[in-house]
């Protein structure tokens, strides 16, 4: 089903929603399941990644029909940071480090150099 929204924006809004799960599935387990089992954490972290695939397969699928492989990771990965960045500090209470801003400069600096020739 093509969505009337162009292939950009629905490929990253389709990484951003991904990527949410993702970063639920990978990390909030050490809040959340921290006294259960590994293997318990394990199982419901990969049923939230079920759900993260249902929108990343889509998501690359879009970006791949205007976007490099290399263009998809690594909007990916300014993606990953972007998500990542607002889950450390508001779900898992973790503070804010300059190291955060510096990390995003150096990904804005790999962004220029994967879509410079586009």
């Amino acid at each position: 089903m093509k969505l009337p929204l162009p292939a950009p924006f629905q490929f990253v809004c389709l990484l951003v929603i991904s990527n949410i799960f993702m970063t639920f599935a990978w990390y909030a387990h050490l809040r959340n399941l921290s006294e259960r089992p590994w293997w318990f954490a394990a199982l419901a972290s990969w049923g939230i990644a079920l759900a993260e695939y249902i929108f990343q397969v889509p998501a690359n699928r879009i970006g791949f029909e205007q976007f490099s492989l290399a263009q998809l990771k690594i909007t990916q990965e300014v993606v990953t940071l972007s998500v990542f960045l607002p889950f450390s500090i508001f779900y898992m209470g973790q503070p804010f480090r300059i190291d955060y801003l510096w990390a995003g400069l150096c990904l804005l600096g790999a962004v220029y150099f994967m879509f410079r020739g586009a």
